[in-house]
């Protein structure tokens, strides 16, 4: 629990017992010190709740990074045997594919650069 939740809920508990003499006394301006009291305590609570939320986030999001890197070795050597067993049972669709590969990106590099369409209005001065 961040120390900006607990300042804030006893900011905004005194600010509650302010407004709460004020209204007995009679007093606007205790009242309205009060209701400002509570006010900023309910901000503050606010604040330390979403400081808790994002270190919430960010320890749930660096625990599934790590674990992620962990695990990434062995899915990838799975994932290798499981192409090598594809290609041992199949080597002939395994080859027309990396064929089909191969002639997709020979013809992404040989294509010509593209040039920018020509402008409408010309300047001859």
């Amino acid at each position: 629990m961040d120390k900006d939740r607990i300042v804030g809920s006893a900011k905004e508990f005194a600010g509650r017992a302010e407004g709460a003499v004020g209204d007995l006394a009679g007093d606007a301006q205790t009242q309205a010190s009060g209701k400002a009291r509570e006010a900023a305590g309910t901000v503050q609570n606010l604040y330390g709740q979403a400081k808790d939320a994002v270190r919430d986030a960010t320890d749930t999001a660096a625990s599934y990074a790590k674990d992620a890197y962990d695990n990434s070795g062995d899915t990838l050597r799975d994932g290798a045997q499981a192409i090598s067993k594809k290609v041992q049972d199949n080597p002939l669709g395994a080859l027309l594919v990396a064929g089909g590969i191969g002639f997709a990106l020979a013809l992404l590099m040989s294509r010509p650069a593209r040039r920018p369409p020509p402008s409408r209005w010309r300047y001859y001065g």
